[in-house]
């Protein structure tokens, strides 16, 4: 990062500072001083244009300068000290250059831009930082246990292991535990990506922020409020942010040398020429090299090009935060995608009915939906959306943990888990559906099996389409995602993936995310709380917009806006276009550095000279960076949808 970056700071952020953190473009002081810098810069021109007296001018810029100089020479000077340098060190050089030879105007101006892109860094960080502080929003504000025989109501960090901790309906899940009595579905989507509410029972380990079902749970504490699931994704994504905000940019990375080398240089004009003759003259050429050095039409290159092109990124449906994630997104080769809400919608649906002792597949479902109507089931919207017109049955009532039971038209109507109903002669049928990754439900009439409903998280329509293109554009492609091996292998071989990862809790994700980027730079694409470890580990984040958490968004360096996933392999293409072209401007300016410097050695262009040149390569840069604002959109081949996209053909149907 540059000398400026607000995570260039080594003190840990206190808990009054968090509390205070920026959430408008205004209310960023570096953009609040570049403001200040820009109007009084550009008084000055107008008092120029007026004829008014020299001093007043001067004094303009001035305040111009000392304005923007103050968001980055601070820092520059302590960075120093420590030893660091970077374009920050190389613009306060210049400007200390400009100055002495009397061109305060042109130091101003350096520093207004400056501030600006520092600004605007500072912005996307204070983005990163609230996104993080949410993930521990997941966490309940108490916790009820058991203590000395009696209900008592504690803080989640009050939580002692071996505590028995007793979790009602709809209430999250303080911290990590082991279930000892009851039996519920919880919603783990946001720890394990689990698309289906999974049944837990004594003996099963649930997790901190987990949403429970419709049954009491008396848990066990195995871990505290510091050390569970979600302290550990928040440590995770806090090492990474501070991996990612100590790797230097571009622009850095060419300061480094180029500071020291500079600054030798004019050193040496200075004293080698003072030996050898007039001193003055001597002294007054190194000055003008190191304006000549100035990063002028680097400094602006660069952030022309990214403003340019995260424009029109938005219009492809991606939302690139700053310079850095654009110039990672245009050297990714490696793409990792979570399945739950990235390659899947995230609305299981009814895929396969298996039927038996005479039933149809429109009975079964009949039945199915009748007692779903009156549940809180979570299989209830996928079957009620698979029904036609349903007649809710009676005297509903849920078993935790296994299924429901009703009554309609005299009947008793059952509905739940093999092993609580009696798979009978749909024992095979089950197993194939399980194996084919989806959740299996018997149905029951009159104590008589019906049938077996498979329910699965189906691909998007264009998620096939969208692996294939990826492939073709050369990217290595795997699959990461919580749910079952079952599962993730269905699903991967529907869409092309060979290279799959299943069962991963998000320490896990993180873990083959660093596997991954030692072999090739990887981006990895998520929607949820258990992705933001690996988003915030690959070189690279992209967080699907539309239906993706906050937390997600934020600690991504990519916002997928949309929910066609078209948008990826076009937001890759545009990143390398943008890419291609800050390097051009990069190129061009150090070109300009490389050429004026013996001419302002050797006096055959003066300040006046210098400075003009800079002037027009500062317009050369920013024509050259504006067309990264073209937009170059792929076209939309038609998606063919495969059999896995459509609900299979039920089990018995007559054909």
């Amino acid at each position: 990062m540059s000398d400026a970056c607000g995570c260039g700071n080594d003190e840990p952020r206190g808990a009054e500072e968090q509390e205070r953190e920026p959430e408008r473009l205004w209310q960023i002081k570096e953009l609040q001083f570049a403001a200040l810098s820009g109007v009084f810069l550009l008084t000055a021109v107008i008092a120029g244009f007026l004829d008014a007296a020299e001093p007043v001018v001067v004094a303009l810029e001035a305040v111009a300068l000392l304005a923007g100089a103050y968001t980055f020479v601070p820092s520059t000077l302590k960075r120093l000290v420590k030893g660091k340098i970077g374009v920050g060190t190389l613009m306060t050089i210049a400007a200390v250059g400009a100055v002495i030879l009397g061109e305060v105007g042109e130091a101003a101006m350096l520093a207004f831009l400056f501030s600006i892109s520092e600004g605007l860094e500072e912005y996307s960080l204070a983005r990163t930082r609230r996104g993080l502080r949410a993930l521990l929003s997941l966490v309940p504000d108490e916790a009820t246990v058991l203590r000395d025989g009696a209900e008592k109501t504690v803080a989640p960090a009050d939580l002692r292991i071996g505590d028995r901790m007793l979790v009602k309906p709809g209430e999250r899940v303080a911290t990590d535990g082991i279930v000892r009595q009851g039996r519920t579905a919880l919603d783990v989507s946001a720890i394990t990506g689990e698309s289906v509410p999974v049944e837990a029972g004594p003996g099963d380990e649930v997790f901190a922020g987990s949403i429970n079902g419709t049954g009491a749970l008396e848990v066990e504490v195995s871990t505290t409020a510091e050390d569970n699931s979600l302290a550990r994704i928040v440590r995770i994504v806090e090492a990474e942010q501070s991996r990612k905000g100590a790797s230097q940019r571009l622009a850095d990375r060419i300061a480094k040398p180029l500071v020291p080398g500079i600054m030798i240089v004019a050193g040496l004009i200075a004293v080698i020429g003072s030996l050898l003759g007039d001193s003055a003259t001597w002294i007054e050429r190194a000055l003008v090299v190191l304006v000549a050095a100035s990063p002028c039409a680097l400094a602006i290159s660069v952030p022309v090009t990214v403003v340019a092109a995260i424009g029109a990124a938005s219009k492809l449906g991606a939302l690139v935060k700053g310079g850095a994630a654009l110039e990672g997104l245009g050297k990714i080769r490696g793409v990792a995608l979570d399945k739950t809400g990235t390659l899947t919608a995230n609305r299981p649906a009814v895929i396969d009915v298996a039927t038996t002792n005479g039933a149809t597949p429109e009975q079964v479902l009949d039945v199915a939906a009748a007692l779903e109507a009156r549940s809180e089931h979570p299989l209830a919207a996928a079957i009620l959306a698979a029904a036609d017109d349903v007649i809710p049955a009676t005297d509903v009532e849920a078993v935790t943990g296994a299924g429901l039971t009703g009554r309609r038209d005299g009947h008793t109507l059952r509905l739940g888990r093999p092993g609580w109903l009696d798979p009978g002669p749909l024992a095979g049928d089950v197993t194939r559906m399980q194996q084919a990754g989806a959740t299996a439900v018997l149905v029951e009439d009159n104590g008589q099996v019906i049938g077996a409903i498979a329910v699965r998280d189906e691909l998007r329509p264009e998620a096939a389409e969208v692996v294939a293109r990826l492939r073709r554009d050369g990217y290595h492609v795997a699959m990461l995602t919580g749910d079952n091996q079952a599962t993730a292998a269905a699903l991967a071989a529907d869409v092309g993936i060979e290279a799959v990862h299943a069962e991963l809790r998000p320490e896990d994700k993180a873990r083959l995310i660093e596997q991954l980027r030692a072999q090739r730079p990887t981006a990895m694409v998520g929607d949820g709380v258990n992705d933001a470890p690996a988003l915030a580990t690959a070189d690279v984040g992209i967080a699907m917009g539309a239906m993706g958490t906050d937390v997600a968004i934020e600690t991504a360096d990519v916002a997928l806006m949309g929910e066609d996933l078209r948008h990826l392999p076009q937001t890759f293409r545009h990143a390398r276009r943008a890419r291609r072209i800050m390097l051009q401007n990069v190129g061009l300016s150090l070109g300009l550095i490389i050429a004026l410097v013996p001419l302002a050695l050797f006096g055959v262009l003066g300040l006046a000279a210098v400075v003009l040149v800079h002037e027009l390569a500062e317009i050369v840069v920013i024509a050259n960076g504006v067309r990264a604002g073209r937009t170059t959109p792929l076209a939309a081949a038609p998606i063919d949808p495969a059999p896995s996209h459509t609900r299979a053909a039920p089990v018995g149907a007559p054909s």
